[in-house]
């Protein structure tokens, strides 16, 4: 039996899959900025770092906020919700750009609360450690999608909702942007 074409079958599926999962995240109208994961088991292991610094620099510098967005290049509801920015792109991304640096942070759903760390000027921790810090009330629990609204010295704007369903109409959103609790 010639097993060429299913080799060749497999091997585009694994490409495509990899070329979907690359392009996750924030969709392009938004600008993002998008930091990579470091991988690096001194602050945890196997941890997933995500070094806000430059971006904070820059929030610093232009008078903006910070708009992270946290997402998993393996989650559903991520993908839901940027088809949701997606979609409303020509009403949101005005309101984005007049206030905030968007920063799109992309990890993956094994990665856990432990494993994955956020770095700042003030802070270098573990993401419950660090929503400790900048006093985030939330739970403690890893959730994707994650969104924190930040100033330019790292602290948190507003308390977030995180997960499924979030803020996903227009009007949710531009709440969260205006910063309405």
């Amino acid at each position: 039996m010639n097993t060429r074409p299913l080799r060749t079958l497999w091997l585009a599926l694994c490409l495509a899959t990899a070329f979907i999962t690359a392009h996750a995240g924030m969709p392009a109208p938004y600008n993002a900025m998008v930091v990579p994961p470091v991988l690096s088991d001194k602050v945890a292991p196997g941890g997933w770092e995500f070094d806000l610094r430059p971006a904070l620099q820059r929030a610093r510098k232009e008078g903006r906020s910070l708009y992270v967005y946290l997402s998993a290049s393996d989650c559903p509801y991520c993908r839901k919700y940027e088809a949701f920015l997606t979609d409303n792109a020509k009403a949101l991304v005005p309101h984005f750009r007049e206030k905030y640096i968007v920063v799109d942070l992309r990890a993956e759903l094994s990665v856990q609360a432990k494993q994955l760390v956020l770095r700042t000027d003030q802070h270098h921790l573990p993401y419950s450690d660090f929503q400790r810090a900048i006093g985030d009330q939330r739970a403690r629990m890893l959730v994707y999608p994650s969104v924190w609204l930040l100033s330019g010295d790292g602290k948190p704007l507003m308390q977030m909702p995180a997960g499924a369903g979030t803020f996903m109409t227009v009007p949710e959103q531009l709440e969260i942007l205006d910063l309405v609790e």
